[in-house]
C-alpha cells in the first residue's frame, strides 16, 4: 500500500502544538528589547500591529529552548552565592513602563554578589546564540556584536536605577558561557526614550531605510511587502486614522469617532468605521477626498481608477490579494448590489488536523471499534 503524500507525523504534530499554544497577537507596547532596531519604520509598524509575527512551530520551539536557559542560569548564579531577584512580590518578572505605558519591558533579574563586584547590584540579561554568533560576541563584545541587546540593558538599568549589568550568553552548540559586565550610559538611555516617544507619538511611519527590499535588513523583514509592495496592513484600531495613543494613562488609546471601549481586545477587533492611515496604502493608492461622514475617495496609482470607503471596507482592502481590482467596475457593482465582503485567501485546510485527531480520541475510537466487532 502506497503511503499517502499528505500526512501528519510526530515531528509536525509537535510543531503544530507549539503553534496552537502560541499567542502571536502583538505586544500591547513598544518593547525595550526592540528599541535598538535600526529601522524606525519597523518599530512603528510593529507597535501599530500592521502585520503580526507568524512564526512556525520550529521557530517557536527554538524560542522556548532559549527561555529554558533562564531558570538554569539563575540556578547557576545562586549556586555560586549570588543573590538573585527574578520575580516581584506577586511572582511576576520585574517590569517597567514609561511614556504613558506605551514603552515597556521585563527584566530577567537583578543579582547581588557577582565575583567581579560583589557589593554592586547588577541587572541580569540572558541570551542564547549559535556558535558562529557566539564567536563574534566573544571577540567584539555585546555593544558591537549585539547593539540591540546593549541598548536594551541601558533602558532596563535606567528604569531600575542600576549602574551595572551582567550580560550572559550561552552557546547553544557547546554550552559555553560568555559573561560580560556593562556600564550604564545615561546618554544612551535618554536617546532611547526620546526615540521611543518619537515612534509612539508619530501619526504615520517613517520612510523606508532602503530603495528596495533587496537589502539584508529589509529582505527578511515581515513588513517588506508593505514597505515595497502592495500589501495592506492588518485591520485594528492601531492602523486606523481615527485612533491615537495617549500619553496620560496605562497604555490608553483614544478614538476620534467616539469609540468608548479602547482596551486591548477592542483595539485588536477594530470596527466598521476603521479607515487605514492613508500613508499605509501609499504604495498603490492616493487619498483624493475625505468627508465628514467618514467617506473616503482614493485614486488607484496603478490603474487610475477611483474607489471609495465604505463601499470597500478596510478589511476588503487588506484581504484583496490583487490590489488592481480595487475600483474595478464589475467588482464594485457586485459589492454594491449584494453588500458582500472580500474574504482573505483560504487557510491551509490541514492546519488544524491535529486538533481533530488527538491521540486520546484515536485510542478510544480504536477500543470502541474492537469492542463492537
Amino acid at each position: 500500500m502506497k503511503i499517502p503524500e499528505l500526512q501528519i507525523n510526530t515531528r509536525d504534530a509537535i510543531y503544530k502544538n507549539y503553534e496552537k499554544k502560541s499567542d502571536q497577537k502583538g505586544r500591547k507596547h513598544l518593547g525595550a528589547s526592540e528599541i535598538g532596531h535600526e529601522c524606525d519604520r519597523y518599530l512603528w509598524l510593529s507597535f501599530r500591529w500592521a502585520k503580526l509575527a507568524d512564526f512556525d512551530g520550529r521557530m517557536l520551539r527554538l524560542f522556548d529552548s532559549g527561555n529554558q536557559q533562564e531558570p538554569r542560569l539563575i540556578a547557576d548564579l545562586r549556586g555560586i552565592g549570588v543573590e538573585v531577584w527574578d520575580k516581584d512580590e506577586k511572582g511576576y518578572q520585574w517590569s517597567y513602563k514609561s511614556l504613558g505605558g506605551h514603552f515597556a519591558g521585563s527584566l530577567d533579574g537583578v543579582g547581588l554578589g557577582l565575583p567581579e563586584a560583589p557589593k554592586t547590584p547588577h541587572l541580569l540579561e540572558f541570551k542564547t546564540s549559535n556558535a558562529k554568533n557566539f564567536a563574534v560576541m566573544v571577540k567584539k563584545g555585546v555593544k558591537e556584536a549585539q547593539p540591540k541587546h546593549w541598548l536594551q540593558m541601558q533602558v532596563y538599568m535606567g528604569w531600575a536605577s542600576l549602574t551595572r549589568a551582567m550580560y550572559i550568553m550561552v552557546n547553544k552548540d557547546t554550552d559555553e558561557i560568555h559573561a560580560e559586565r556593562i556600564e550604564f550610559d545615561q546618554d544612551a538611555f535618554d536617546r532611547a526614550l526620546q526615540r521611543a516617544e518619537r515612534i509612539i507619538t508619530a501619526p504615520e511611519p517613517a520612510v523606508t531605510i532602503a530603495d528596495s527590499a533587496a537589502g539584508f535588513t529589509c529582505k527578511f523583514c515581515r513588513f517588506k511587502d508593505q514597505c515595497y509592495g502592495t500589501e495592506a496592513p492588518a485591520v485594528s484600531c492601531r492602523t486606523c486614522a481615527h485612533s491615537t495613543p495617549e500619553m496620560d494613562g496605562d497604555g490608553r488609546w483614544s478614538c476620534a469617532q467616539g469609540k468608548p471601549d479602547m482596551d486591548v481586545a477592542a483595539q485588536r477587533a477594530g470596527c466598521g468605521e476603521h479607515r487605514h492611515i492613508p500613508t499605509l496604502l501609499g504604495r498603490f493608492a492616493e487619498l483624493m477626498d475625505a468627508s465628514a461622514n467618514n467617506l473616503l475617495t482614493y485614486r488607484h496609482k496603478l490603474t487610475g481608477l477611483e474607489f471609495q470607503q465604505p463601499v470597500y471596507s478596510s478589511q476588503d482592502i487588506t484581504n484583496l490579494a490583487d490590489k488592481t481590482m480595487l475600483g474595478d467596475a464589475g467588482l464594485t457593482s457586485i459589492k454594491t448590489e449584494f453588500d458582500c465582503n472580500i474574504k482573505a485567501p483560504a487557510a491551509d485546510p490541514f492546519s488544524d488536523m491535529i486538533d481533530d485527531l488527538p491521540w486520546e480520541k484515536a485510542a478510544t475510537a480504536k477500543r470502541v471499534k474492537k469492542a463492537t466487532k
